[in-house]
């Protein structure tokens, strides 16, 4: 059985089970998203920024950044309307599933799958799941994330 989405809101430690579920809203991976990327971080990786390139290699156009894709999914979980109100994360288990092209749109779903107290009892540390979608539907990436909060 699946879970239902959380309502909007934004969700404390306190308020959060195991099982909770947030859907995030979407956002496209245009062809300048990559290129801005590729700026900011230096990776200027053809496979990146040359279709041409990229379909020698096998992939039908361009290929965005794996860790872009995962940084608009942080900004999504927190753009979300059910988000989370962690104080910061402390860390990623992620892989990168599918190619996400230029032009592809995502979105991603989060689950609450273990929750504790730090040993001072002034925190508390959720662990969420991830499953990232393209427009089809198809997960691309997926991985877990830990965020720290405020008890």
């Amino acid at each position: 059985m699946t879970a239902e989405p959380l309502t909007a809101g934004t969700y404390g430690y306190h308020d959060l089970q195991v099982g909770d579920v947030m859907k995030t809203g979407s956002a496209e991976i245009t062809a300048d998203l990559i290129t801005a990327f590729a700026e900011l971080t230096g990776d200027k990786y053809t496979l990146h920024l040359d279709d041409d390139v990229a379909r020698k290699l096998g992939y039908k156009a361009r290929v965005a950044h794996g860790l872009l894709v995962l940084s608009v999914v942080d900004g999504l979980k927190f753009q979300s309307d059910a988000r989370p109100d962690g104080l910061a994360s402390l860390g990623w288990d992620w892989r990168f599933e599918q190619p996400v092209f230029a032009g592809d749109t995502i979105r991603a779903e989060l689950n609450v799958v273990s929750k504790r107290e730090t040993s001072s009892g002034r925190r508390g540390i959720v662990a969420f799941r991830f499953d990232v979608f393209n427009q089809e539907g198809q997960r691309v990436q997926q991985g877990t994330n830990e965020l720290i909060f405020d008890l």
